[in-house]
């Protein structure tokens, strides 16, 4: 009897089994531009969205619950509960652990309407499949513990205290909180300091069940990976997972049309006196938020947004504009800001900038400015659209919104709007009775923005006709040997070397990028503040464009530019398409080769960099980055390589002169040392020919020496220095290491450097953020030299100031450990797997790639370099890395500074 009831039961199982295994597979529910949606039984949406071209995958999970979603007491639940989705579950106990040996780029983050998650990591099927699994474990199986709560609390508050040192962040907590009377958008994200330390276990585990649920989820997957084996994933990790088994609440509360001027002062220490306008606007599904986004840009980009030309061009009272449109899914915000100059006053900034933005009715936007405006949102867009890792993100903000469709569907409304429209929607929404301002004004007629409304995004999405999808690109091999055979490496008569890596990308994308080395050691001295600030006017005209001439041939070229500077060097970084790679190329020679270098905008650089001076010198960091350069200084004042004060920056800054700016280029800019490298879908032969041309005009400037950099075995030294009214504190250490990175033990180094602090499974990590919670971040690098035998290991930490005792004991404790015990065979094992994927992960990335392909052409090094530090690493005994450890982490040579507001502590050395 029991040996059949037995049988009958073991049948029933199979065919269970066997029609789970047999399971059709699911039918797509849509597919826009190369994105298919699908739909699981439990209600999870998924989107995929392959990309060969980019041997890297990103996942993101979206949960359709944010800030808004908290109850009275309850502020912050959101985010604290994102922190503690990584304490793991019963089957991943030691998620940032399980990260690391993976090497995945992982974090999460939460916002008004969602909280995501996401990693991204080089394709890899395996640890697609185990951090789907993760992902699915994690939605249902989260500890949710009293334990984790109470050690995760101090690191959410040192987040917040990280957030309260920053003037920006809290005027926008204040804006929004003044803003909105009703609406959760009032409140922080992070919440009230009193919810989050009060939070009750019980009713976080109840929020959690209520939102972590597959039918109030989105799953993305971008990049490379094999969609159908990939669906098959998804079903047997989320298939099982139950759909809710109650209704989540409805949201409906709105606030009431604005009924006059609101207005909030806040008072803090440090930072730059600033003005910032907020109004009400339509959520982001609304056909009139394109108009919104748009006006963003008419007042604020450069040069011809019109706060800009006003402010800081025309009467100089600003050193920078800004604009931000937030896309939310209920009625949100549009926010625009200036900074006065140093010790400007705020109240007349602000006088100065209504009439601007509130004018727009007596004089409407022009169809060239609209015109503008649009090529600039659409370029960014198209960027955006072309880079996998970034589209699960932005997916993600139009999930929250209502609809992943939205993303596609703002696009096409950018496109169509028409000058009547934008101008409509500036007149109605940018009124003094819509902003922020505290007054009460009778009048006979109140003006009145539009009723605030929800927005029916289907309704919206029926005349909606996607785009043809992208053409897929071919896989690319990121072995550095396939590299370098795909790479051309050509030396040109006038001493400028390239590196050219064609290769398929999705929608043609470029990234290039100009490395231009200058100057010796003599024709450096005391112009440091000069070719900062030379490097800061190269995008603002060329000798035959001016500002707006450059600014809208940058724009039709499709080219986004990031410009950086160094002591003696100055480098240019740029995105583009396949049609005008060579063009771009071309242009940015141009404006090396032949910068307009105006007075005025001199001068509005030159307030800039006062302005952001200013910013930076009360703020923790930058006085304990500044206080251990100074301390590791060994260079006489004027010397290029001399670590300056504040007041020291301040003067040189005030010091520099249109015709110094003029000569430094004059003298120290020219093609032969300049590399150039571009990765992409490009005409290799065409841009050659276009850098040929670029290059054969210049000549003239010194021949560039290297500034040499001995090593020096400094003091050891243990600073405290107090920053009043800073909520967040800082340390920063330093040790001199006598290698470079050439040196035979440069992999066993930088594998001790991992394990100690440079990952989420570290020592340090664990012992300071996971198991103490004393700190949002925590870290250790080494800077290495490539030429002397010369680098620097720093290691630091941010925390509460109260808590600077147990970080130092904490950090004086682990080195110990780490010199005494060394490290185990398990350690090494998952460091080796982690940092090999990481240096995988950062071949597919274009822009870098091209980066790296720039300097090994100045250091006449290929791919083969690439490739023996892989086997360096991969070789690497326990033994070496121990010895490596023990022989460069001298405790007794370390430069140490501590900033931060320690009242129960006497400032000074130790």
């Amino acid at each position: 009897m029991a040996s059949s009831t037995l049988r009958a039961l073991l049948g029933a199982l199979s065919l269970t089994f066997l029609a789970a295994a047999t399971a059709a597979p699911l039918a797509p529910v849509r597919t826009v531009e190369g994105i298919t949606e699908y739909r699981l039984p439990n209600g999870l949406q998924v989107l995929l969205a392959p990309d060969a071209s980019k041997p890297t995958t990103t996942v993101n999970v979206t949960y359709r619950v944010g800030s808004k979603h908290e109850n009275y007491g309850e502020t912050g639940m959101a985010h604290l509960l994102e922190h503690l989705i990584f304490k793991g579950t019963p089957k991943h106990p030691n998620v940032w652990a399980d990260f690391a040996k993976r090497g995945l780029a992982a974090n999460g983050t939460t916002w008004f309407d969602r909280t995501n998650y996401y990693a991204s990591f080089s394709a890899n099927p395996d640890t697609l499949k185990w951090y789907l699994g993760w992902q699915a474990d994690a939605m249902v199986n989260s500890f949710i513990a009293k334990k984790d709560l109470d050690t995760e609390m101090t690191v959410v508050r040192n987040e917040m205290e990280m957030g309260e040192n920053s003037p920006g962040n809290i005027v926008f907590e204040r804006l929004f909180a003044t803003m909105f009377q009703w609406h959760n958008y009032a409140k922080s994200t992070i919440g009230a300091r009193t919810d989050v330390e009060n939070v009750d276990i019980g009713r976080l585990q109840a929020f959690y069940r209520l939102h972590y649920q597959p039918d109030n989820a989105t799953l993305i997957v971008t990049g490379q990976f094999d969609p159908a084996q990939t669906l098959g994933w998804i079903q047997s990790s989320f298939g099982p997972l139950k759909k809710s088994p109650r209704p989540r609440p409805k949201l409906y509360t709105l606030d009431p049309v604005q009924d006059g001027e609101r207005s909030v002062t806040v008072r803090r220490t440090g930072g730059t006196p600033s003005a910032t306008v907020a109004y009400h606007v339509p959520a982001s599904s609304h056909p009139d938020f394109a108009a919104v986004e748009l006006i963003t840009l008419l007042m604020t980009e450069a040069p011809s947004g019109r706060l800009h030309k006003r402010l800081v061009e025309d009467q100089k009272i600003a050193s920078g504009v800004s604009g931000f449109a937030a896309a939310l899914a209920e009625p949100g915000a549009l926010l625009l800001g200036a900074d006065t100059q140093p010790g400007g006053d705020p109240e007349a900034l602000s006088k100065a900038m209504l009439p601007v933005v509130e004018g727009v009715a007596a004089q409407p936007f022009t169809q060239a400015e609209l015109d503008r405006a649009k090529t600039r949102w659409l370029n960014r867009w198209d960027k955006l659209f072309g880079d996998p890792q970034q589209v699960g993100t932005a997916l993600s903000e139009a999930i929250a919104a209502g609809d992943w469709r939205l993303f596609f569907l703002l696009r096409d409304r950018v496109k169509a709007a028409t000058l009547a429209d934008v101008n409509r929607v500036a007149s109605e929404r940018l009124l003094p009775a819509n902003r922020t301002l505290a007054l009460y004004v009778p009048t006979e007629k109140p003006e009145r923005a539009p009723k605030p409304e929800t927005v029916d995004v289907a309704a919206q999405l029926k005349a909606f006709v996607p785009q043809a999808a992208q053409v897929s690109a071919a896989a690319f091999d990121t072995r550095p040997a396939a590299i370098e055979s795909a790479t051309q490496r050509l030396s040109l008569p006038s001493g400028t070397r390239l590196a050219l890596l064609p290769k398929p990308t999705r929608g043609g994308q470029v990234s290039g990028r100009a490395t231009l080395r200058f100057g010796n050691l003599d024709a450096l001295r005391g112009q440091r503040a000069t070719t900062d600030l030379l490097a800061m006017v190269l995008d603002k005209g060329t000798l035959t464009l001016d500002r707006q001439q450059l600014r809208d041939r940058l724009d039709a070229l499709k080219v986004e530019l990031q410009i950086g500077s160094g002591t003696s060097v100055v480098s240019v970084g740029w995105t583009t398409t396949r049609e005008h790679a060579a063009e771009a190329s071309a242009l940015v020679l141009q404006m090396l080769r032949e910068p307009r270098l105006d007075a005025a905008v001199l001068e509005e650089m030159r307030a800039q960099s006062l302005t952001g001076l200013d910013a930076s010198k009360d703020e923790p960091e930058a006085i304990a980055g500044n206080t251990l350069n100074r301390l590791r200084n060994a260079h006489p004042e004027g010397d290029p390589r001399n670590e300056r004060t504040f007041d020291a920056m301040r003067a040189e800054l005030q010091a520099v002169t249109l015709d110094g700016v003029r000569n430094a280029h004059r003298r120290l800019y020219g093609p032969q040392a300049l590399t150039l490298a571009m990765v992409g879908d490009f005409d290799a032969g065409a841009v050659r020919a276009a850098v040929e041309k670029g290059v054969a005009p210049w000549s003239g400037a010194l021949a560039h020496e290297r500034l040499p950099e001995p090593y020096q075995d400094f003091p050891a030294a243990d600073l405290r220095l107090r920053t009043p009214d800073k909520q967040n504190a800082t340390v920063m250490v330093a040790l001199s290491v006598p290698l470079n990175d050439s040196d035979p033990q440069y992999a066993a180094l930088t594998l001790a450097d991992y394990i100690l602090g440079s990952n989420t499974d570290s020592r340090l990590w664990v012992r300071i953020r996971e198991r103490e919670g004393l700190s949002y971040g925590t870290y250790s690098s080494i800077d290495w030299s490539t030429f002397e035998p010369a680098s620097t290991w720093v290691f630091g930490a941010i925390f509460a100031p109260q808590n600077r005792p147990r970080v130092e004991k904490a950090l004086k404790e682990e080195f110990a450990r780490a010199l005494k015990d060394g490290f185990t065979a398990q350690e090494l094992t998952n460091a080796k797997r982690a940092l090999l994927n990481y240096r995988r992960l950062s071949r597919a990335q274009d822009g870098g790639l091209a980066g790296s392909l720039a300097q090994q052409s100045y250091l006449g090094r290929t791919m083969a370099r690439t490739a023996e530090v892989d086997a360096q690493i991969e070789a690497a005994t326990l033994q070496q890395v121990n010895d490596a450890l023990r022989r460069h982490l001298r405790l007794d040579a370390m430069q140490i500074v501590w900033a931060g507001d320690f009242k129960d502590e006497a400032a000074g050395a130790k």
